[in-house]
């Protein structure tokens, strides 16, 4: 039968459940000639028919959905090898995969296993189009214009995410949150985030834009704070962190950090600095758009405020322990166990990860702030913000940078843990 007239798995039921109103009426001869004109319709073997004939031909839902096959490493090694032969169509790319894989492992271009060499020579082409579908998603086709410099760091930075039971203050997830309203043109706010997974302590400073500038200064002005040592940066794979100006900045300023990213499409692999988005960015700021010169002024300031609040009077509960369930010899659901709540800055504290200095620092700054008045300062910020006009035309970015090179509302003496060259 050409393959232009086959019939679909829903076609084909349909076809069946007419069919079946006279195969059970009909006597063994009848019943022989059914089969015999449902195999040549249907092209199913004669048995799967049998079964199907005394089945009720609803099709049932997959009790266990199936694993992916072809996972991230296969999706990382064609979007080297499609970059390669400047993104071909995937009829043409296929065949060629497993050969051009072998030829720039032998230039020291593409590292994969053998086990992801032996998927690349047996994928088919229509899986390999959907894996280009979603690489253009998040990719930006640049032809003609030689390597590009991202998909280079993409190959130096290992896909992973940090662990959930990590003890160790200092491995940082961090994330972008946009602040555009329903248009996203021209400049506007972006909240930058940091979490650390140990510890739940959170950094937030508010950028006009995305440009390597003032991402620079974003990063500037959250490292000065930091109370411990920065480790490892674990951002998702967005453009605005894996970009040469961001990895000159950290490789420079911090040649010992260890960076990795998310796995591509597992958003989960951000999951604490996600949470934080929501809590801590969205439910004050909401979705509305803030571009100007003002908004950026004020929403640090509110972050200043939010960063002493959050970090040393809100108690956030950790994940002490992870059981899965079974019912019936299956996995039924995850239980979680959760340690008694702590503020971040009693967990930093904990772990004896700063200085006996900077512990009487900020101990002082915790035992000096009134909580309820500052979360008063924090909602009327807040209500400040929200009545603030937008601004009328383009904003100089780099006055914006400006605002945040202003000093930080910290203790005197304070010291910040990771010292930064101009």
């Amino acid at each position: 039968m050409p393959a232009d007239i086959g019939m679909t798995i829903n076609e084909r039921r349909k076809y069946l459940m007419r069919m079946r109103l006279r195969y059970v009426q009909a006597n063994r001869r009848e019943r022989s000639r059914l089969l015999d004109e449902m195999e040549e319709v249907t092209e199913l073997h004669r048995k799967s028919l049998v079964r199907l004939m005394q089945d009720e031909l609803v099709r049932k839902v997959r009790q266990r959905q199936r694993g992916r096959t072809y996972n991230y490493e296969v999706d990382d090694a064609i979007r080297v090898i499609a970059e390669t032969l400047d993104y071909i169509c995937a009829e043409r790319l296929t065949p060629g995969l497993l050969s051009t894989a072998r030829l720039l492992i032998g230039h020291g271009e593409l590292v994969v296993s053998d086990r992801v060499l032996a998927l690349l020579g047996q994928i088919s082409v229509r899986t390999v189009k959907r894996i280009l579908q979603r690489i253009r998603q998040d990719e930006r086709r640049l032809p003609r214009r030689g390597p590009e410099r991202a998909l280079q760091i993409l190959r130096e930075v290992p896909a992973e995410r940090i662990p959930w039971d990590i003890a160790e203050p200092g491995h940082c997830e961090v994330d972008l949150v946009h602040h555009c309203g329903p248009s996203a043109s021209g400049d506007y706010l972006h909240s930058l985030q940091m979490t650390d997974v140990a510890t739940g302590w959170s950094e937030r400073v508010a950028v006009l834009g995305r440009s390597g500038l003032v991402m620079e200064a974003g990063f500037r002005r959250i490292l000065a704070r930091l109370p411990f040592a920065l480790l490892e940066l674990h951002p998702d794979n967005g453009s605005e962190f894996l970009n040469n100006h961001v990895w000159r900045f950290f490789k420079g300023q911090l040649p010992g950090l260890h960076f990795s990213r998310s796995r591509p499409w597992q958003k989960n692999d951000n999951r604490f600095v996600e949470q934080k988005n929501q809590s801590l960015v969205r439910a004050y700021l909401g979705f509305d758009r803030l571009d100007s010169l003002t908004h950026v002024q004020l929403v640090n300031q509110l972050y200043d405020k939010m960063w002493l609040y959050y970090n040393f009077f809100q108690p956030v509960l950790h994940t002490a322990e992870k059981t899965i369930l079974t019912a019936e010899g299956r996995r039924s659901h995850l239980k979680r166990r959760y340690d008694t709540a702590q503020t971040p800055f009693e967990r930093v504290c904990a772990a004896n990860a700063i200085t006996p200095e900077r512990r009487q620092l900020l101990e002082q700054l915790h035992q000096q702030t009134n909580p309820r008045r500052l979360r008063q300062q924090i909602y009327a910020l807040i209500d400040a913000i929200a009545a603030l006009p937008l601004a009328e035309g383009p904003v100089d970015v780099r006055a914006a940078v400006a605002i945040l090179a202003q000093p930080i509302p910290l203790p005197a003496g304070y010291q910040p843990a990771i010292k930064l060259a101009a």
